[in-house]
């Protein structure tokens, strides 16, 4: 769920893209989980869609690659763009995505940005990039 006002307009980074309203300081939180609003799907059970609806997660929703879950956001944050660097992203110290901050001051009418890389088991294919070998 985000936490701070947003719109969704035109990025320079791809197609749609997510943007601040207000300035938003250092370290506020931006994102968080709230599974009565946000949908945890099981690996199976969108395996298991027709494929419309499979490929709508797929590419609105985040893979975990800690239990394979699709995570679907409940508002507008699938307009989240990747960037390195992004703007956006888990504290320090804080496992999982289960949080993400502001990670320097923004402007208002600014592109909020995330590292796909850091959440997403899907970042490689989403991004048009070859898969990283297994560890």
């Amino acid at each position: 769920m985000l936490l701070i006002r947003t719109r969704v307009a035109p990025s320079r980074i791809h197609g749609l893209g997510l943007f601040t309203v207000h300035a938003v300081p250092a370290g506020t939180p931006v994102w968080r989980l709230v599974p009565e609003f946000d949908r945890v799907y099981g690996a199976a059970e969108v395996a298991a869609w027709p494929a419309p609806a499979r490929e709508f997660v797929e590419w609105f929703g985040y893979r975990r690659a800690e239990d394979g879950a699709w995570v679907l956001s409940g508002d507008h944050a699938c307009f989240m763009n990747h960037a390195v660097p992004p703007n956006t992203g888990t504290p320090p110290g804080q496992p999982g995505a289960l949080v993400t901050v502001a990670l320097r001051d923004l402007a208002a009418g600014e592109e909020l940005t995330c590292d796909y890389f850091a959440f997403d088991a899907e970042a490689a294919r989403k991004l048009g990039r070859p898969a990283l070998p297994a560890a």
